[in-house]
Protein backbone atom coordinates (compact mmCIF):
# COMPACT_ATOMS: atom_id res chain seq x y z
CA UNK A 1 0.00 0.00 0.00
CA UNK A 2 1.46 3.53 -1.22
CA UNK A 3 -0.01 5.86 -2.01
CA UNK A 4 0.94 7.88 -5.51
CA UNK A 5 2.14 11.04 -3.30
CA UNK A 6 2.77 10.88 0.37
CA UNK A 7 1.14 14.66 1.60
CA UNK A 8 2.63 15.54 5.57
CA UNK A 9 0.27 18.57 5.46
CA UNK A 10 -3.74 18.15 5.32
CA UNK A 11 -6.77 15.73 5.81
CA UNK A 12 -7.91 13.51 3.65
CA UNK A 13 -11.99 13.67 3.57
CA UNK A 14 -13.83 10.35 4.22
CA UNK A 15 -17.34 11.25 4.07
CA UNK A 16 -19.57 13.91 2.09
CA UNK A 17 -21.57 13.79 5.26
CA UNK A 18 -20.18 16.38 8.05
CA UNK A 19 -21.74 14.19 10.93
CA UNK A 20 -19.89 11.16 9.18
CA UNK A 21 -16.70 12.70 8.79
CA UNK A 22 -16.75 14.05 12.16
CA UNK A 23 -16.70 10.53 13.55
CA UNK A 24 -13.68 9.54 12.04
CA UNK A 25 -11.61 12.27 13.80
CA UNK A 26 -10.53 12.15 17.54
CA UNK A 27 -8.03 12.87 20.55
CA UNK A 28 -5.97 10.91 22.21
CA UNK A 29 -7.45 12.05 25.74
CA UNK A 30 -11.05 10.73 24.61
CA UNK A 31 -9.69 7.17 24.24
CA UNK A 32 -7.51 7.32 27.17
CA UNK A 33 -11.35 8.26 29.21
CA UNK A 34 -13.10 5.39 27.65
CA UNK A 35 -10.72 2.12 28.05
CA UNK A 36 -8.20 3.38 31.23
CA UNK A 37 -10.89 3.32 33.71
CA UNK A 38 -12.74 0.27 32.72
CA UNK A 39 -9.48 -1.75 32.85
CA UNK A 40 -8.63 -0.73 35.44
CA UNK A 41 -12.39 -1.66 37.08
CA UNK A 42 -12.05 -5.24 35.40
CA UNK A 43 -8.72 -5.91 36.69
CA UNK A 44 -10.34 -4.97 40.35
CA UNK A 45 -13.02 -6.79 39.69
CA UNK A 46 -11.25 -9.76 38.88
CA UNK A 47 -9.39 -9.86 42.29
CA UNK A 48 -12.19 -8.42 44.48
CA UNK A 49 -15.19 -10.38 43.53
CA UNK A 50 -14.51 -12.93 41.43
CA UNK A 51 -11.31 -14.34 44.03
CA UNK A 52 -8.36 -14.19 41.70
CA UNK A 53 -5.08 -13.83 43.20
CA UNK A 54 -3.19 -11.12 42.38
CA UNK A 55 -0.23 -13.55 40.92
CA UNK A 56 -3.46 -14.91 38.68
CA UNK A 57 -4.29 -11.31 37.92
CA UNK A 58 -1.14 -9.88 36.73
CA UNK A 59 -0.14 -13.50 35.08
CA UNK A 60 -3.40 -12.82 32.83
CA UNK A 61 -2.81 -9.85 31.94
CA UNK A 62 0.72 -9.87 31.20
CA UNK A 63 -0.03 -12.74 28.87
CA UNK A 64 -2.73 -10.70 26.74
CA UNK A 65 -0.10 -7.88 26.55
CA UNK A 66 2.18 -9.49 25.01
CA UNK A 67 -0.51 -11.71 22.68
CA UNK A 68 -1.86 -8.00 21.42
CA UNK A 69 1.77 -7.42 20.07
CA UNK A 70 1.45 -10.45 17.73
CA UNK A 71 -2.35 -9.10 17.12
CA UNK A 72 -0.68 -5.49 15.99
CA UNK A 73 1.82 -7.24 13.89
CA UNK A 74 -0.99 -9.38 11.79
CA UNK A 75 -3.20 -7.05 11.55
CA UNK A 76 -1.32 -4.12 10.30
CA UNK A 77 0.63 -6.90 7.83
CA UNK A 78 -2.50 -8.61 6.55
CA UNK A 79 -5.91 -6.43 7.11
CA UNK A 80 -4.27 -3.13 7.18
CA UNK A 81 -2.78 -3.66 4.06
CA UNK A 82 -4.82 -5.64 2.35
CA UNK A 83 -4.99 -4.84 -1.81
CA UNK A 84 -8.35 -5.67 -2.95
CA UNK A 85 -9.68 -6.44 -6.16
CA UNK A 86 -13.02 -4.31 -6.04
CA UNK A 87 -13.69 -0.73 -5.32
CA UNK A 88 -15.62 -1.70 -2.27
CA UNK A 89 -12.76 -3.07 -0.87
CA UNK A 90 -10.38 -0.77 -2.18
CA UNK A 91 -12.87 2.04 -0.33
CA UNK A 92 -12.86 0.13 3.07
CA UNK A 93 -8.99 -0.41 3.31
CA UNK A 94 -8.46 3.37 2.38
CA UNK A 95 -11.13 4.55 5.04
CA UNK A 96 -9.05 2.32 7.84
CA UNK A 97 -5.55 2.49 6.65
CA UNK A 98 -4.62 4.02 3.57
CA UNK A 99 -5.72 7.67 4.22
CA UNK A 100 -3.46 7.48 6.91
CA UNK A 101 -0.38 6.33 4.29
CA UNK A 102 -1.47 9.24 2.29
CA UNK A 103 -1.46 11.79 5.45
CA UNK A 104 0.72 9.96 8.03
CA UNK A 105 1.04 13.75 10.05
CA UNK A 106 -2.89 14.07 10.29
CA UNK A 107 -2.69 13.39 14.35
CA UNK A 108 -6.55 13.30 14.29
CA UNK A 109 -6.86 9.53 12.30
CA UNK A 110 -3.74 8.33 14.99
CA UNK A 111 -6.39 6.78 17.25
CA UNK A 112 -9.04 4.79 16.23
CA UNK A 113 -12.49 6.86 17.07
CA UNK A 114 -14.54 6.37 19.79
CA UNK A 115 -17.43 4.92 17.57
CA UNK A 116 -16.11 2.19 15.55
CA UNK A 117 -13.72 1.69 18.09
CA UNK A 118 -16.35 0.67 20.67
CA UNK A 119 -17.97 -1.56 18.57
CA UNK A 120 -14.71 -3.71 17.88
CA UNK A 121 -13.58 -3.68 21.27
CA UNK A 122 -17.52 -4.81 22.24
CA UNK A 123 -16.81 -7.72 19.52
CA UNK A 124 -13.05 -8.63 20.97
CA UNK A 125 -14.64 -8.87 24.37
CA UNK A 126 -17.25 -11.29 23.45
CA UNK A 127 -14.20 -13.35 21.25
CA UNK A 128 -12.49 -13.60 24.71
CA UNK A 129 -15.33 -14.59 26.67
CA UNK A 130 -16.28 -17.39 24.10
CA UNK A 131 -12.39 -18.04 23.62
CA UNK A 132 -12.48 -18.41 27.73
CA UNK A 133 -15.02 -20.60 28.07
CA UNK A 134 -13.73 -22.98 25.54
CA UNK A 135 -10.45 -23.39 26.81
CA UNK A 136 -11.11 -22.98 29.99
CA UNK A 137 -14.79 -23.12 31.11
CA UNK A 138 -14.90 -20.26 32.51
CA UNK A 139 -15.22 -16.88 31.36
CA UNK A 140 -14.17 -14.99 34.18
CA UNK A 141 -10.48 -14.97 32.91
CA UNK A 142 -11.72 -12.22 30.23
CA UNK A 143 -11.74 -9.73 32.63
CA UNK A 144 -7.79 -9.60 32.90
CA UNK A 145 -6.83 -11.02 29.36
CA UNK A 146 -9.79 -8.21 27.76
CA UNK A 147 -7.27 -5.27 29.84
CA UNK A 148 -4.09 -6.13 28.92
CA UNK A 149 -4.94 -6.43 25.41
CA UNK A 150 -6.66 -3.10 25.46
CA UNK A 151 -3.59 -1.61 27.08
CA UNK A 152 -1.45 -3.02 24.35
CA UNK A 153 -4.23 -1.49 21.90
CA UNK A 154 -3.63 1.89 23.57
CA UNK A 155 0.12 1.68 24.44
CA UNK A 156 0.37 0.46 20.09
CA UNK A 157 -1.63 3.99 19.54
CA UNK A 158 -0.04 6.17 21.83
CA UNK A 159 3.32 5.13 20.34
CA UNK A 160 2.33 5.56 17.25
CA UNK A 161 0.58 8.82 18.16
CA UNK A 162 4.26 10.30 19.68
CA UNK A 163 6.02 8.87 15.61
CA UNK A 164 4.56 11.04 13.70
CA UNK A 165 4.11 14.21 15.84
CA UNK A 166 7.13 14.19 17.91
CA UNK A 167 10.73 13.86 17.90
CA UNK A 168 12.61 10.32 18.68
CA UNK A 169 14.09 10.27 22.52
CA UNK A 170 17.71 8.81 21.81
CA UNK A 171 17.01 5.52 23.37
CA UNK A 172 13.61 4.98 20.67
CA UNK A 173 15.04 6.03 17.55
CA UNK A 174 14.79 2.37 16.06
CA UNK A 175 10.95 2.20 16.58
CA UNK A 176 10.89 5.68 14.87
CA UNK A 177 12.75 5.01 12.10
CA UNK A 178 10.97 1.28 11.68
CA UNK A 179 8.14 3.08 11.13
CA UNK A 180 9.31 6.31 8.94
CA UNK A 181 10.80 3.88 6.54
CA UNK A 182 7.18 1.67 6.32
CA UNK A 183 5.74 4.87 5.49
CA UNK A 184 8.21 6.51 3.17
CA UNK A 185 10.76 3.66 1.61
CA UNK A 186 9.48 -0.02 2.67
CA UNK A 187 5.64 -0.91 3.06
CA UNK A 188 5.55 -4.16 2.47
CA UNK A 189 8.34 -3.97 5.81
CA UNK A 190 8.06 -2.39 9.49
CA UNK A 191 4.69 -3.79 10.33
CA UNK A 192 5.69 -3.86 13.89
CA UNK A 193 4.75 -0.03 15.80
CA UNK A 194 5.00 -0.57 18.89
CA UNK A 195 7.64 -3.58 19.00
CA UNK A 196 10.28 -4.57 16.45
CA UNK A 197 10.58 -7.97 17.83
CA UNK A 198 7.72 -9.84 15.55
CA UNK A 199 9.55 -7.92 12.34
CA UNK A 200 12.56 -9.42 13.29
CA UNK A 201 10.58 -13.17 13.88
CA UNK A 202 9.30 -13.02 10.11
CA UNK A 203 11.67 -10.89 8.41
CA UNK A 204 10.40 -8.16 7.58
CA UNK A 205 12.62 -5.65 9.04
CA UNK A 206 13.18 -2.46 7.13
CA UNK A 207 16.55 -2.32 5.32
CA UNK A 208 19.56 -0.78 7.67
CA UNK A 209 21.09 1.27 4.68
Amino acid sequence: MQPEQIKNKGQARLFENPFLESLTKTRPWIIYVLYIPACLYMLYYSHTTLGFSIGEVLGIFFLALFSWTLFEYFAHRYLFHFEPKNKMGQRIVYIFHGNHHEYPRDKMRLFMPPVPSIILASVIFAAIWYGSILITGNPHYTFMFFPGFMIGYLAYVSMHYAIHAFAPPKYMKALWRNHHLHHYKYPEKGFGVSSTFWDMIFGTVPEKK
